[in-house]
């Protein structure tokens, strides 16, 4: 224990000596002054006990963590007792998944976990699929009986808000600049270009085939209302946040449109 306090004091005296100025030396003690050497009290096991509030903080943030991987994976609705207790069974649990009796402990065993997790998630993505698909149907087979919406040979509805210039994109290639909001059919904001915001820039080519289609509606300046059945949209291949087979409503404002131009060929000399 003496030599930790010796070598204790011994890093403190040269951290003192590393905060001083460059060329400057310490003082030399006056006759008859002492010091007093300072000693690091050793901490105990206390000094390392978490406080409750520390404990609070990280058992949270793990019911976060575990919340994300539901929401993430779209578990759906959960039955939190059932969460609970195979928590508590899990503490409770002696031994590892690599001993061969480990899984007799659980009510159902943890073994089967990625084949039980597999079946599920694929049975709520093929029922996503067709109710979706049905509430699209039956949204567009009454929404284009509405005053002011029009509908495309491919099915694409829209109406037409501010019809723009003349100056208005003709060709998959050509790229327009725009601001918009992408919706579900109950409401929720997907994605969005608020109005105050700088619009973004997208080549037809790389945009859903309703927007292809949509936004050689209307010229620079224009703005229109799209509703996009699933096929002329994201389809079965959705991303998590939008869902297989969604119908999508987009509010769109065309602010700036530009034609695609051949490159000119080089003539060689």
């Amino acid at each position: 224990m003496k030599n930790i306090k010796f070598f204790a004091a011994l890093v403190l005296g040269l951290a003192v000596l590393a905060c001083q100025p460059k060329g400057q030396t310490e003082a030399p003690e006056a006759e008859g002054t002492t010091t007093e050497e300072v000693v690091e009290v050793p901490k105990t096991a206390k000094d390392f006990v978490a406080s409750k509030s520390l404990r609070d903080s990280v058992a949270y943030l793990v019911g976060v963590n575990f919340g994300s991987f539901i929401k993430g994976y779209d578990f759906g609705d959960l039955s939190y007792a059932q969460i609970k207790k195979g928590m508590n069974d899990f503490m409770k649990a002696k031994g590892n998944f690599r001993d061969d009796e480990f899984g007799e402990q659980f009510k159902i065993d943890p073994n089967e976990m990625n084949r039980l997790f597999n079946d599920y998630l694929e049975m709520r993505r093929n029922y996503s699929l067709l109710v979706n698909k049905e509430k699209g149907e039956k949204f567009l087979a009454k929404n284009k009986t509405k005053e002011g919406v029009q509908t495309t040979d491919s099915g694409l509805q829209y109406i037409i808000e501010e019809q723009g210039s003349e100056l208005q994109a003709t060709s998959d290639k050509d790229t327009v600049w725009v601001r918009y909001t992408g919706t579900l059919l109950d409401g929720t904001v997907f994605d969005e270009v608020k109005s105050d915001a700088d619009s973004v820039r997208f080549t037809l080519d790389r945009v859903v085939k309703g927007w292809q289609e949509g936004m050689k509606l209307v010229g620079e300046g224009g703005k229109i209302k799209l509703f996009v059945p699933a096929e002329l949209g994201y389809g079965e291949r959705a991303p998590q946040e939008i869902g297989p087979n969604q119908t999508l409503i987009f509010d769109v404002q065309v602010c700036k449109v530009s034609p695609f131009v051949e490159p000119e060929e080089e003539v060689e000399e």
